[in-house]
């Protein structure tokens, strides 16, 4: 009798699998169809919350005039730059913080005090000392996204098992390599997922600091609407941020996919 070798064994796949984003999609449209109807039976006014329709239009107008262009990419280049220095200084500082118990002790109480303080009251200081431009929103967005990084990047650090970096020790290891070959892979985990929170709140602080001071940039765009009542072309840059917000998402989503694969396969392992 022949045996069949476990690896060979695949998992059944409908031929008609529906795809994982097919019920969001519906169920968006459904609400968007629901939307649409209610604003029609109760003669919403426009000035007050416009149907998807009219945003549709308005987002289109909006691409194709080129007016969203300019202020869609300085948005985006403020929440790219904000991002990376949250993540660098996050992952700098939470290295410290787990490895070294002076800095627990000393630098991370101090951290979550300042991390207490509302990020939009610190908003305009960043205006009176980096100034209107690019620089003060930047480190807004990076003030915001700091501290999911830091944090994520210490729990994964202390969740590092202990049998591990003894071997390596005793292998004579010094402390960069422990580093790269044991500690660094168990907190790969912990630092997406807290780099996936990241890149959403650098958006929302780059948006905050253009709502206290700026003059181009998707948040301003937001601020010039509002004054003039525009509700549908608020609601169309807000479909931007959106879409936005979630492209960069999927792309940190990807990226870890592809660098903790291997912590999926021990999930699926230990099943």
């Amino acid at each position: 009798m022949s045996t069949v070798d476990a690896t060979e064994l695949k998992p059944f796949k409908p031929a008609l699998a529906m795809p994982r984003s097919l019920p969001a999609v519906l169920t968006a449209i459904v609400l968007l169809v629901m939307w649409e109807g209610c604003i029609h039976i109760f003669s919403v006014p426009a000035y007050i919350l416009p149907t998807p329709s009219a945003v549709a239009a308005r987002f289109y107008q909006d691409l194709s005039s080129g007016l969203i262009i300019p202020h869609f990419w300085l948005t985006l280049l403020e929440v790219v730059l904000g991002f990376l220095i949250a993540t660098v200084v996050g992952i700098g500082l939470g290295t410290a913080v787990g490895l070294i118990p002076a800095f627990d002790r000393t630098i991370y109480p101090i951290l979550l005090a300042f991390q207490t303080v509302p990020k939009v009251a610190i908003a305009p200081l960043l205006i009176i000392w980096f100034g209107y431009g690019m620089h003060s929103k930047a480190i807004m967005a990076a003030l915001i996204a700091f501290f999911p990084i830091l944090v994520n990047v210490i729990a994964g650090l202390k969740t590092t098992d202990a049998r591990r970096v003894l071997l390596m020790k005793a292998l004579r290891a010094s402390p960069l390599q422990i580093y790269m070959k044991v500690r660094l892979p168990s907190m790969l985990p912990y630092l997406f997922a807290g780099l996936e929170v990241g890149i959403v709140f650098s958006l929302i602080g780059a948006i905050v600091g253009e709502f206290v001071g700026a003059s181009v940039g998707l948040g301003s765009l937001i601020i010039q609407r509002q004054a003039v009542v525009d509700v549908a072309g608020v609601f169309s840059v807000l479909v931007y941020l959106s879409l936005m917000g979630l492209v960069m998402s999927l792309a940190v989503k990807l990226v870890a996919d592809r660098m903790t694969f291997w912590s999926r396969s021990q999930d699926i392992a230990s099943a």
